[in-house]
């Protein structure tokens, strides 16, 4: 190679290895004090564009997470609720059985009434509660046969909704309970049962009232019965969609696990690899800035020759 003065040839080419390889080292110390194997997009732009797609799905699935998480609070204390009034109605029928003793006067049978038409208020008021402002029971109080265990026409449900996909994905529909509805009945006067049929009288366990509470005479222990087997249909409809909601979050939870595990092998360095490739660039920078020097001194070699 020819010896020249206006360019150093070999400074130029140590100079652009020394750039090189001080980007390179950059880099990957970039790469293991962020703990991610794609900096910026031109590191991989299409492993970039699959982990931000993923990214916002494990995003979404922890908020479905959460809303299942909620759903499932709000069947406990819906569950809570239907356990008070199970217990009010089967203290209600014990009652009337006691107030059936022959051996109990007029007056020890309105003691039991007193007891009695407060725990109808007290059965409305349990139907009236709210989780964080949503109703747990519907208020619906259509009439109910004493052989179905169907209360009203209506449909009352909330969806759950149980995967990334919002409204487009899987969904469970929770239940509002229709707790008034297991308790009111249309009942033949001349029978005092639990039946179907519109020249009936219309019933109820529960009332808003005082005043519009029934006597303890007023009903046979089919009512109670009845409404103690509604009630039981109600929580075992709760306890399966409980089960269900539980095997959803469940699924939700591989799921995000599975797509961390996938967005991790596109964006997480390997650090025993970058570890590697940082030694090897930090050795070839010194070595780059090494032979640097030499060659811009070789330039003196000129000096000699015009000497």
């Amino acid at each position: 190679m020819a010896l020249t003065i206006n360019t150093n040839i070999a400074a130029t080419a140590a100079s652009r290895n020394l750039n090189s390889n001080n980007s390179n080292l950059q880099k990957s110390l970039s790469r293991l004090s962020s703990g991610k194997r794609i900096i910026g997009p031109a590191d991989d732009a299409g492993g970039l564009a699959v982990s931000m797609k993923l990214s916002a799905s494990i995003s979404r699935t922890k908020s479905a997470i959460s809303n299942i998480q909620n759903s499932l609070s709000f069947g406990d204390v819906q569950d809570g609720g239907l356990q008070s009034a199970a217990r009010i109605v089967d203290r209600m029928a014990e009652l009337k059985s006691l107030s059936l003793d022959v051996m109990k006067s007029s007056g020890d049978v309105a003691n039991y009434n007193t007891e009695f038409k407060a725990l109808q208020q007290q059965l409305y008021q349990i139907s009236q509660e709210t989780f964080n402002g949503v109703s747990l029971f519907a208020t619906d109080q259509s009439t109910t046969s004493a052989t179905k265990a169907t209360f009203g026409t209506h449909n009352y449900t909330v969806s759950v909704f149980t995967s990334d996909r919002g409204a487009a994905g899987s969904k469970v529909s929770l239940n509002k309970s229709i707790l008034l509805g297991a308790v009111h009945f249309t009942s033949d006067s001349s029978t005092a049962a639990a039946q179907i049929g519109s020249a009936g009288v219309t019933k109820s366990l529960a009332s808003s009232t005082y005043a519009g509470t029934l006597d303890i005479g007023d009903l046979g222990i089919s009512f109670f019965t009845k409404a103690l087997e509604n009630i039981a249909t109600l929580r075992a409809e709760n306890g399966a969609t409980m089960a269900r909601l539980q095997f959803s979050e469940d699924h939700l939870r591989l799921s995000k696990a599975n797509l961390e595990a996938a967005n991790s092998r596109i964006m997480d360095v390997d650090v025993a690899e970058e570890s590697t490739q940082l030694a090897k660039f930090n050795i070839l920078a010194q070595a780059s800035a090494a032979m640097l020097s030499q060659a811009n001194a070789t330039q003196s070699t000129a000096l000699m020759l015009l000497g």
